[in-house]
């Protein structure tokens, strides 16, 4: 493209980030995302060990962010409050990808008899942003906002395998060490981003048993506009499959049906342009 079509750089682009990077801020998003799953209730002692910062900055972090209403205390333990999903829901109120998936997802799960999403990559986190439930397969519930680590799941594995530049799959898988979920996790760096190099060739992911036992999942991407993968879609099975039937004998099934509901979401984006 020529020179003159290149788009105008952002003011954060045109700047060293030294002149504009607020370092506030970045601590306080450390404290939001100090909570989860493991830590949905921590004392300040807890909050300034997971994320490094000193007793007292924690505690100026934890006391503003519960005058705001995203933190509450009972004087010891601190939590977050339903505020917080504020700033996830302003993601997927402000992008199409999310409403454009939903009603694909619904066909796909009714089509296949398995839950169906859709995620996208966040660091080194796969997030939902849309999901169809048909019933309970897990021990954690799914839903939109829901993040696991993308080592270990379909769709993490699709989109890590896709990334921008033919070296990015194995600079991630080279970027452990990867806890073993369960005795079938792949965690070793080689390994993995052999495994990479696999799905990036072969356009799908299967993930057996790696991120909970039980429970296996297919993905494959779903690309934007300009061609680049900027999604992926999967569907969630049993380990033990549909009439007995091992999670790899059902691929050559499942495999038309999400790559058509890929297709169609793609489509839907070409159409919002």
């Amino acid at each position: 493209m020529p020179a003159t079509d290149a788009p105008e750089p952002t003011a954060a682009a045109a700047e060293p980030p030294s002149s504009y990077f607020v370092q506030s801020l970045e601590r306080g998003l450390e404290v939001i995302r100090a909570f989860g799953a493991d830590h949905p209730s921590m004392t300040l002692t807890d909050v300034a060990r997971v994320t490094g910062l000193t007793r007292a900055t924690a505690r100026r972090f934890l006391l503003t962010l519960t005058d705001l209403g995203y933190v509450r205390t009972d004087g010891k333990h601190f939590e977050l409050t339903a505020r917080v999903l504020r700033l996830g829901y302003a993601f997927v109120s402000s992008h199409d990808l999310p409403q454009l998936a939903e009603p694909v997802l619904e066909e796909l799960s009714a089509a296949v008899g398995e839950s169906a999403s859709a995620s996208v990559l966040d660091g080194a986190w796969v997030v939902y942003i849309a999901r169809v439930h048909t019933r309970r397969i897990m021990r954690v519930g799914i839903s939109v906002g829901t993040r696991f680590p993308a080592y270990a799941t379909s769709m993490g594995r699709v989109l890590l395998a896709h990334g921008e530049g033919d070296d990015d799959a194995a600079a991630l898988a080279a970027a452990g060490p990867f806890e073993a979920l369960t005795p079938h996790t792949l965690t070793d760096p080689a390994r993995l981003a052999a495994e990479l190099a696999r799905v990036r060739e072969q356009g799908w992911s299967l993930v057996d048993q790696e991120l909970e036992l039980g429970l296996s999942s297919l993905a494959v991407p779903v690309r934007g506009p300009d061609g680049r993968v900027v999604a992926a879609v999967n569907v969630s099975m049993s380990a033990g499959g549909a009439g007995g039937a091992a999670p790899a004998e059902r691929v050559e099934d499942l495999l038309p049906h999400l790559r058509a509901a890929a297709e169609q979401v793609e489509e839907a984006l070409r159409l919002q342009r």
